[in-house]
């Protein structure tokens, strides 16, 4: 089954092109100029950088919004293509990137549970997390746009598009009801791994990932820390690509939306990290995302002609997820931070 988007790459890879290279100056301009000194990100500047990063993308949904209304104006295939009118149809692609966007956004913070534990684990002095977390994004990006790719074309497949929404609904289901394990990143697999190829030193080394010591090379914790992250993002992606695809098979969007979710992840993760552990009860908000998007993938998109009315999956995913964070932030039980780590364990063996 060959599927018709509304924005074929071989057409509009002007865009996909100019977008990278927005983001590629983003990123050079946040390293090399607004973080070229390793300092310790306050909630100020975390706080100004996460408006930023969403004003952006809002920037950029609007716009997309404005150049669709024109553009699909003057292409009759989009009668043909979209099902409904061209205006109709730039309406459709606005909401379905903002759709995706939250979702993406609010499945991120699993992410900031992570990078919590780990920095906490190897030990990072909060002036060199920004770099690790940097050099973690820019991996994340290129990973996300290899499952992006593959999914562009899995998802033409009907039989795939059910099992990943199996998937995703069992996925969320085991969210919702298995209990809180703690992560230990000493018995992962990836950490066992590296010991294996690589000289670790059990000592930051400021800014480096790798020193040399006598002559012999070593990884620092920061390394080590950085290649614990993007395999954790690759993990995570196992389930939030598939889940942007059951609000939108356009290949642009997924990738826009999925681009500005992660750019703006390290800002709320400075912004987030302290208070994070209040949020009890979000998990359960984004267990209930995943089963909801899985039942879109597998039985919803069908029995609503084909599509699943787009303003109703962005209200019930952000009445989903509000819920789930007001219920959280109500709650009258206090709730502490997890106790901090007493150091890395990475020594070479």
């Amino acid at each position: 089954m060959q599927s018709v988007y509304l924005f074929p790459f071989a057409e509009y890879w002007w865009l996909y092109a100019g977008f990278t290279l927005f983001v590629l100056a983003m990123l050079a301009l946040d390293l090399g100029v607004f973080h070229r000194e390793a300092h310790e990100v306050k909630f100020k500047e975390s706080a100004i950088w996460s408006a930023v990063w969403v004003s952006l993308a809002l920037v950029f949904n609007v716009l997309l919004y404005f150049y669709a209304d024109w553009k699909f104006a003057q292409d009759e295939r989009l009668l043909a293509v979209a099902g409904f009118e061209p205006a109709a149809a730039a309406k459709q692609v606005g909401l379905e990137f903002l759709t995706g966007f939250i979702v993406e956004k609010s499945l991120a913070v699993d992410n900031i549970f992570v990078f919590v534990v780990v920095f906490t684990f190897f030990g990072i002095p909060a002036k060199y997390q920004h770099r690790v977390l940097f050099f973690g994004i820019v991996g994340a990006l290129v990973f996300r746009v290899i499952f992006i790719a593959l999914g562009a074309v899995l998802m033409q497949y009907h039989w795939i598009v059910v099992m990943f929404g199996v998937f995703l609904i069992l996925t969320g289901i085991k969210i919702l009801f298995a209990g809180d394990k703690p992560m230990d990143p000493e018995k992962n697999p990836v950490i066992k791994l590296l010991r294996k190829f690589l000289r670790i030193s059990p000592q930051i080394e400021g800014q480096k990932f790798f020193i040399r010591k006598e002559g012999l090379l070593y990884a620092t914790p920061l390394f080590v820390a950085l290649v614990f992250l993007e395999v954790s993002d690759i993990i995570f992606a196992v389930d939030s690509v598939p889940a942007i695809f059951a609000i939108t098979k356009e290949p642009l969007l997924v990738f826009t939306s999925n681009v500005f979710a992660i750019l703006g992840l390290r800002a709320m993760y400075f912004m987030l990290a302290g208070v994070v552990h209040k949020f009890v009860y979000l998990k359960y908000g984004l267990g209930l995302v995943l089963v909801f998007v899985g039942l879109k993938m597998v039985w919803l998109n069908e029995a609503f002609g084909g599509k699943f009315p787009i303003t109703w999956s962005l209200g019930i995913i952000a009445a989903i997820i509000g819920t789930s964070i007001a219920v959280s932030l109500l709650r009258k039980t206090p709730t502490h931070p997890p106790a901090p780590h007493a150091g890395a364990k990475v020594t070479a063996e």
